[in-house]
């Protein structure tokens, strides 16, 4: 585009430069002196402004003199016979002149006939001038049609030069209306998009926000089904307590792992995995306590199959309708392997009735539940069930992608003190290689190192690979989705965005007291907190602990976890329970000596478990403690006033006599009068004559002085009755 000086332009307009100078100034452009340059479209808008100026001079001299309209008619039917005459002057002095002067006579007769039509009109323009003037559209002429609003789409952020291109308007223009509404801003500035919006609907434009797409870098793509090739299943083994479900894993891969756990109860997760004819089968063994419910829950929704144990001679418990609960929620198909065939009070044919009462029909009645008979203590019958595992897995042709980046589910979290973090992870999607960046929730890292169930380590995990992961930064929670980035700065942008919005959440849930729900908490009544800060060797013990002691809270005694975590009871576990006045529960844990002692100066309850059953017990009794204890009214006497004395400095002594029970000093009374209540108050003094006496029996006379009140009169009835307290249970 073509640059034009001031002064240039001030003499084209006939104006001064310095008042230019000024005027262009006003409208926002970067000029200082008539040297100054402008760029062809700002020169376009200021002749374009002199334009509308000079039109409207033009219509006030047209309706003021509206009688030189027929004289002009007539100056302009005489203009022919002027030029015939002037070219007739012409053609006769054609032969003294030469061609060039003879055109340049022309050019100068054509120029005076339109300066004589300019002077007639009352307009006095120059012709260069007229000729860069836009037309300006008649006003005489029909009104164009009104027409919808140009639509324009506007980013959050934008600068006036771009701003002027997409809206094709100077941007001299879009800097005027910006000073308008208080936004200076020069040509290569940005503007937010609220300034730009405003003066692109001032200007008639209709503003549209475009859509802004954003990838989330963990969200699930799906695979093409070219490339999906068949996994191993993945088999959930449920049921209730001591029904035998870690017993028939150890007959699965031949270990006792049993033997391990307190109690002879399982109550951590695990993941196995086990080979049977040339095809892996991948194992969930899942507590069956009813403290681990959340555990069972999440072993449901990663597995393929469930398998249910249930001990011919127990039937079915409460835990394992839960687990068949757990399992039909998650769409997953039932096997159920009925143990303990062994025994000689072994009756299959009871528990295949419980089960087709809660809808497991067998399939040798008709329904489509598989049932095998087994006895894992003598290893009868698992091969049987293998075969039926792997039956039902062709059926559902599990399928994965290997080739693509890796997507599992956190079974397990532990905090390992030679290895720091360690997660079992079961690989749904992809493979896990080490080296991959990793993100579990609000954690993330590198894997630096990899071990299956065996402890043997490994390079990369295909799907349905249960794996021990190390190299993340922290613990990440149970049941959290494990995925591999190509990006560990991302990786860690991610979990740091994770982290602020797990602290946000955290923060929220302790929000200041309101009107409204002060008025709440009035109904209810006062409640009190019993603050707990618990720690365990795993993280699913830590929120099975945490699910079953919340379980305890009423509406008077509320169970609040103040912090939760895996490992050892540390210095700061024990003051934060000084600062906030909490018990510490250790589960699977131990406090170190710095803790203890800590503990010890500062006097913090410290509760170490290795079974959950204790520490609900114990959590229980505490709560027990903290409830408000009922109050229960006894009645100790009864007297009736027969005479009233004013005691000066004292007030009215009602004279009683005692009618049935006692009166006590230190006792509550309530006045009667005509079997109506009076006034309940405490007693502020008894005498016996003269003497101040504790008790006054039945069939004595006293004096009995009523706290603050003095309206006692002859024949009233006073009742004496104390409060006694009574402990409450949950």
């Amino acid at each position: 585009m073509g640059k034009v000086r001031v002064y240039e332009l001030a003499k084209e307009l006939e104006i001064k430069s310095k008042q230019l100078v000024e005027i262009l100034q006003n409208l926002g452009a970067d000029v200082k002196n008539h040297m100054s340059t402008l760029e062809e479209d700002v020169a376009d808008l200021v002749k374009e402004h002199f334009a509308q100026e000079k039109d409207k001079k033009q219509k006030k001299a047209k309706a003021a003199e509206p009688k030189e309209k027929t004289a002009q008619k007539k100056v302009r039917k005489q203009e022919p016979v002027q030029e015939k005459t002037m070219q007739v002057e012409v053609e006769e002095k054609r032969p003294k002149v030469s061609p060039k002067r003879a055109s340049k006579a022309a050019a100068q007769a054509q120029i005076m006939a339109d300066e004589d039509d300019d002077v007639s009109t009352g307009r006095r323009h120059k012709r260069k001038g007229r000729k860069d003037a836009r037309r300006q559209p008649s006003s005489r002429g029909p009104k164009p049609a009104p027409q919808k609003p140009k639509e324009i789409e506007i980013p959050e952020s934008i600068t006036v030069k771009e701003l002027a291109s997409r809206m094709s308007i100077p941007a001299a223009t879009i800097i005027k209306k910006l000073m308008g509404i208080g936004v200076m801003a020069t040509v290569p500035q940005s503007i937010s998009w609220e300034a730009a919006a405003t003066v692109a609907e001032d200007l008639g434009f209709k503003v549209i926000l475009p859509e802004i797409e954003t990838v989330d870098p963990l969200a699930d793509v799906e695979d093409p089904p070219e490339k999906l090739q068949p996994r191993p299943p993945i088999v959930t083994i449920m049921g209730h307590v001591d029904h035998g479900k870690t017993t028939l894993l150890d007959a699965i891969r031949e270990s006792h792992v049993t033997q391990e756990e307190a109690g002879g109860i399982t109550q951590h997760i695990g993941a196995y995995q086990v080979e049977l004819q040339g095809k892996k089968i991948t194992f969930i063994d899942t507590p069956g306590h009813e403290a681990f419910t959340a555990m069972r829950s999440r072993g449901a929704q990663v597995t393929d199959i469930a398998v249910l144990v249930v001990a011919a001679d127990d039937g079915v418990m409460p835990q394992t309708r839960e687990a068949i609960s757990h399992a039909q929620a998650a769409h997953v198909p039932i096997i159920v392997a009925i143990n303990k065939m062994d025994r000689p009070e072994a009756n299959p044919d009871r528990v295949k009735q419980s089960l087709a009462e809660l809808g497991l029909i067998p399939e040798e009645w008709g329904g489509d539940t598989v049932c095998v008979n087994i006895s894992a203590l003598r290893k009868e019958g698992i091969d049987d069930l293998l075969e039926m595992i792997l039956l039902v897995a062709d059926l559902q042709e599990l399928k994965a992608n290997p080739d693509r980046m890796a997507r599992g589910t956190i079974i397990e979290a532990k905090l390992d003190k030679g290895r720091g973090p360690v997660a079992t992870v079961l690989i749904r999607n992809g493979t896990l290689r080490v080296g991959d960046a990793i993100v579990a929730g609000s954690v993330s890292g590198r894997v630096r190192a990899m071990t299956d169930a065996s402890g043997r380590r490994l390079e990369e995990a295909g799907p349905s690979t249960p794996v021990e992961v190390v190299g993340l930064s922290d613990v990440p929670e149970a049941g959290d989705e494990l995925v591999a980035l190509e990006d560990e700065k991302l990786a860690r942008q991610i979990a740091t965005q994770k982290q602020e919005e797990k602290r946000a959440a955290e923060l929220s849930r302790t929000t200041p007291i309101t009107l409204d729900g002060l008025f709440e908490r009035i109904k209810q009544g006062e409640v009190k907190d019993f603050n707990l800060i618990i720690k365990a060797d795993v993280q699913g013990s830590v929120e099975a602990v945490r699910q079953a002691l919340q379980r305890l809270s009423t509406d008077e005694v509320q169970v609040k976890v103040i912090h939760e975590g895996v490992g050892g009871i540390t210095e700061s576990d024990v003051l934060l329970a000084a600062a906030s006045d909490a018990v510490i529960i250790g589960f699977n844990v131990r406090p170190d000596a710095i803790a203890s002692r800590i503990a010890e100066r500062e006097k913090i309850d410290i509760r170490t478990y290795r079974v959950i059953y204790d520490a609900i017990d114990d959590v229980k009794a505490a709560m027990e403690g903290l409830l408000e204890p009922d109050y229960v009214e006894e009645v100790l006497g009864r007297a009736t006033v027969r005479a009233t004395f004013k005691v000066p400095n004292v007030g009215v002594v009602a004279g009683c006599y005692v009618d049935d029970g006692k009166v006590l000093r230190n006792a509550q009374v309530r006045l009667l009068r005509n079997n109506v209540v009076i006034h309940e108050g405490k007693i502020s003094s008894l005498k016996r004559f003269k003497d101040d006496v504790r008790e006054v029996s039945q069939g004595y006379e006293c004096g009995i002085g009523i706290e603050r009140f003095n309206d006692i009169k002859e024949g009233d009835e006073i009742e004496v009755f104390v409060l006694k307290e009574v402990k409450r249970t949950l």
